[in-house]
């Protein structure tokens, strides 16, 4: 949906699209120079790049993404 975290192993010129809609980028591989990380920069929104573990997060799950401080924090909703 719009707005949502999209969470990525790596980022390609073929994630584009769904970035496009995205409210924040979890990447598992790259850098400041990835792809993630530029499209993000350009579209205003948070990403984080290099999250060990990023592909155990749910679908669904609630996460807080920080892209200054470089965090991905999951929320607790108290379930």
């Amino acid at each position: 949906r719009d707005g949502d975290v999209v969470v990525v192993p790596y980022s390609d010129a073929s994630w584009t699209p769904l970035f496009l809609r995205a409210g924040a980028i979890v990447a598992e591989s790259g850098g400041m120079l990835s792809h993630s990380a530029i499209l993000a920069r350009e579209l205003a929104i948070p990403a984080v790049t290099s999250v060990r573990g990023a592909l155990a997060l749910r679908d669904g799950e609630l996460v807080t993404v920080d892209g200054s401080l470089g965090a991905v924090l999951r929320v607790d909703t108290g379930d």
